[in-house]
């Protein structure tokens, strides 16, 4: 039987919100007890240390199949590990594009291999045309957790009511991008004094708020269960929060980026900073903080798109939007709770126990008997990012040279350690 103890270590456990001082027992893979347990097998030292559970990011875009160069699984893996995350979900937007159930397939028995658990988002329509439905049923029985329409949206409301009371039979999760292409087809930055100072084509904030409300009215026509992807505005944050005081099945994901920078991070035209939804005005930023805190936000991801510095060292509107964050995902977030921006316990809930739920996925949790993917970190250690040592194949990240607060130590997948910082 084997044995790991963590000792003297602070316990976080977002589902309960337990937070105390106290041993972990970890055997045969889960965890066999907490607080004040016997010490048996190997041990780690856990003096000025957090655990809590491994971080699932239910947003990661990967290159394979298809654009291997940029992102392998293998790769991806390697960078989750190194943040702390222990399960992803894989977006649609490979090539070919994950809409039907042999691609479900491909990609989860390519995870197989790997220390992480590799979920599948399907694509909600085939090819990601926003037309024609796939088959939502099957994807579901092969294994894919949610579906998603990928960085444009289902934009003909009579398919999109059709798809939400389809994947409704099947209790399915659908996301649909939250933007109105009317309003931002061309654009590349939010529309403010800073993007007319900057002579950047922008779209105004609304454009989310428009797609949201419309989505959400569908849910409720439906009774189907909507996931509004990347929520990045103020007026959005507070659409979402008056219809969760009503009877619909909606929830809100949030990028880590958009809850740490705002659209001054563009500087003079830094490409690494130009992101899909773009970077908003600080008072979106604060309230996107506000909103994970009370819940409004359901969830946190990394948005991990990796991309070439070649698609990325371009002039502003013609670079690729997109930045890696499997590795920064927890830090970034550490950054914000040393701050006081944001709570550490919300934080963390928003990364582990609530894409669980959403999901159905398992882990999430910091209880007796629950799977031990756990991540152990330092709340308090100060580092400088350098892009070029993170292990994702691509470096493209708007932290580069950021002075970071807090950082991964220990990694444990199925109880055994998986990634121990150097």
């Amino acid at each position: 039987m084997s044995a790991l103890t963590l000792t003297d270590i602070r316990i976080m456990d977002p589902e309960s919100g337990r937070d105390e001082v106290g041993h972990v027992l970890i055997e045969d893979g889960r965890i066999a007890a907490l607080g004040d347990t016997p010490v048996r097998g190997e041990v780690i030292d856990g003096h000025r240390l957090t655990c809590a559970p491994g971080l699932i990011d239910a947003r990661v875009k990967a290159g394979e199949p298809g654009q291997e160069n940029r992102e392998t699984l293998a790769t991806a893996a390697k960078a989750a590990l190194a943040g702390g995350v222990t399960q992803i979900v894989v977006q649609p937007q490979t090539e070919p594009i994950i809409d039907d159930l042999s691609l479900v397939d491909f990609i989860l028995r390519k995870g197989e291999a790997l220390d992480v658990d590799v979920h599948v988002a399907g694509a909600l329509t085939k090819g990601l045309d926003g037309r024609t439905m796939t088959e939502i049923g099957l994807m579901t029985d092969a294994g894919a957790v949610f579906f998603a329409s990928g960085p444009n949206p289902v934009e003909d409301a009579q398919i999109m009511r059709r798809l939400m009371a389809y994947s409704a039979t099947f209790n399915a999760l659908i996301s649909n991008s939250p933007v109105t292409p009317a309003l931002s087809n061309g654009t590349c930055a939010h529309e403010s004094d800073v993007s007319a100072r900057l002579g950047l084509p922008a779209a105004p904030a609304i454009s989310e708020r428009i797609m949201a409300e419309r989505d959400m009215a569908l849910a409720e026509l439906t009774g189907g269960r909507l996931l509004l992807d990347l929520i990045s505005s103020a007026e959005t944050v507070d659409s979402v929060r008056r219809v969760k005081g009503r009877d619909i099945d909606v929830s809100a994901s949030v990028s880590i980026n958009h809850l740490a920078l705002n659209e001054l991070d563009i500087g003079d035209y830094r490409t690494f900073a130009k992101l899909d939804p773009p970077l908003r005005e600080e008072r979106d930023r604060q309230a996107l903080l506000r909103g994970v805190e009370d819940g409004t936000i359901d969830i946190i991801v990394s948005d991990h798109d990796p991309q070439s510095a070649g698609r990325k060292r371009l002039p502003f509107a013609e670079a690729a939007p997109g930045a890696v964050g499997l590795e920064l995902l927890l830090a970034v977030g550490l950054k914000l709770a040393a701050e006081e921006e944001l709570d550490l316990m919300a934080f963390l809930r928003a990364v582990t126990i609530n894409p669980a739920d959403l999901l159905g996925l398992k882990g999430g949790r910091l209880s007796v008997g629950a799977p031990a993917d756990l991540v152990i970190f330092s709340e308090t250690d100060p580092w400088v990012l350098d892009s070029e040592a993170l292990l994702s194949r691509s470096k493209n990240t708007p932290f580069d040279d950021r002075r970071m607060t807090g950082r991964v130590r220990h990694t444990i997948k199925a109880g055994r350690i998986v990634y121990s910082a150097t």
